[in-house]
């Protein structure tokens, strides 16, 4: 029998016509989940704003603490349940699901870290006559409540990413998940409330439609709005906030790679193949241009296509598959329109270039493509990655930083004045040096400039900006 999964959301009915839930490697029917009207997210801005105002209700530090250590280990002990699930779901191949688990699980375990060791400030005082006699106390409150809409390529991570700073920082939490893959999210947060938090500190659902959705994320109750998606949309959402609704934007990039001619060509293949067909390319940080020097061109693109065609493409729940299926059957069509353009402008395919099934496309190595088509110019979020031969690094610097979108880079070299160069050069939050450009941690920064995002995440990041300082300055005859 198919799970179902209800709408979590206290004193909410859910829309009559639920969603199904399919797996995009073979279609198969998952479970069903409830879905949320207008007056189901009016009930849930309701709840979590109410409960944000009565500052009585408020969670205590200690308790908050001991929520996300109980939340830890709940997710340690259903770590391959939950690996599992979101293979299912979202197509990623199980073994790097399982590395997904524990990444979110050392998540909620980084909330607690940063709410014991972080500290608010204090302004000095006594300086100058002006603030003689005074002395000031600083502490952390919670900015309100925040509405998270969340990405379909890491079903798990991501939404502790999103609710895990909420909940740790004291804000209520209304999260929207991607529709392809939900069914995370909605044992995430079960699992948060099988911890002891009540109800309605973390609310989840579907929506009926976008129009449902605007209306959820541009309530003037909505104090912090966190977006992970594509740049079409974050950029039309934040239009739509209400004055005074602070957000934070992840998209995605097109990310580059410069290989200088003493590049350790073995060593950049091994970890560029993974790079770029890692979760089959739908990854923001995915490597898609990589920008060789002339010297070594060949001998790159050939190791690369050798590394490419040995990948096993298939099932995600086999623990021997290496790139899983596209998360719709539409994007296998999109990605093989895409570089069959670029094949008609010029570029060699060295491999792949087809789809294997319906679900599911081939790692593709394409050998100059020209720079003004849709794979030099747009995430391709697929298993695609373009090679082109430089002479002059100033000049591939030149390309590499010629789109409006920048997050992260990546340099191979031996010299260290050279990987310097180019990484003071490159336009991105995060350089990389001889490793891919997909490489994370949890607690670094982690966020796109231009048009690929705004506002910095991370645990910790994400937590500063779901905060505000207060300061109680007190005046003393005493002091």
């Amino acid at each position: 029998m198919t799970d179902h999964h209800p709408l979590l959301i206290p004193g909410a009915k859910p829309d009559p016509t639920p969603t199904q839930v399919t797996a995009p490697y073979d279609g198969r029917l998952i479970a069903t989940l409830d879905r949320g009207d207008r007056t189901a997210v009016e009930r849930a801005l309701h709840n979590a704003h109410a409960l944000f105002r009565n500052r009585d209700a408020w969670l205590p530090l200690g308790e908050r603490i001991e929520i996300l250590e109980r939340i830890a280990s709940i997710m340690h002990d259903r770590r391959d349940e939950l690996a599992l699930g979101a293979a299912e779901e979202g197509g990623k191949p199980v073994n790097d699901s399982l590395i997904e688990a524990d990444r979110a699980i050392d998540g909620i375990k980084l909330c607690v870290h940063h709410l014991r060791t972080r500290e608010a400030p204090a302004v000095p005082m006594g300086q100058n006559p002006a603030s003689a006699g005074r002395v000031t106390l600083s502490f952390h409150e919670p900015i309100g409540v925040v509405v998270a809409f969340s990405a379909f390529n890491h079903p798990l991570n991501l939404i502790v990413h999103q609710i895990g700073p909420a909940i740790a920082t004291g804000c209520p939490v209304i999260v929207k998940p991607a529709s392809d893959t939900p069914l995370s999210c909605m044992r995430l947060v079960a699992i948060f409330r099988e911890a002891g938090l009540p109800d309605e500190w973390c609310q989840a659902l579907l929506t009926s439609d976008r129009e449902v959705s605007s209306a959820l994320m541009s309530d003037s109750r909505v104090a912090f709005f966190s977006f992970i998606g594509s740049p079409t949309v974050g950029w039309k959402l934040r239009s739509q906030l209400a004055p005074g609704t602070r957000c934070a934007l992840e998209h995605g990039g097109v990310a580059p790679v410069i290989l200088a001619a003493d590049a350790d060509v073995d060593d950049a293949v091994t970890r560029l193949a993974k790079g770029a067909f890692y979760h089959a390319g739908q990854v923001c940080v995915s490597t898609q241009r990589v920008f060789a020097h002339q010297s070594i061109v060949e001998k790159f693109s050939t190791r690369l296509t050798q590394a490419a065609n040995v990948l096993n493409v298939g099932d995600p729940l086999s623990a021997k598959t290496d790139v899983g299926p596209l998360i719709r059957d539409s994007d296998v069509t999109r990605v093989g329109e895409w570089v069959d353009e670029a094949k008609q402008a010029g570029a060699d395919v060295l491999c792949g270039g087809k789809a294997i099934s319906s679900s599911c496309y081939a790692p593709t190595v394409l050998l100059g493509p020209p720079n003004n088509v849709r794979v030099s110019t747009q995430e391709v979020f697929g298993p695609v990655v373009c090679v082109y031969p430089y002479t002059d690094m100033d000049d591939a610097l030149v390309q590499a930083n010629s789109l409006p979108y920048a997050f992260q880079a990546a340099v191979f070299t031996r010299n260290l004045d050279t990987a310097l160069r180019a990484s003071r050069r490159m336009d991105a939050s995060t350089v990389m040096v001889n490793d891919h450009t997909a490489f994370r941690v949890d607690w670094m920064p982690f966020g796109g400039m231009r048009e690929s995002g705004l506002g910095v995440g991370g645990m910790s990041q994400t937590m500063h900006d779901m905060q505000l300082q207060k300061n109680v300055i007190i005046r003393s005859d005493e002091i």
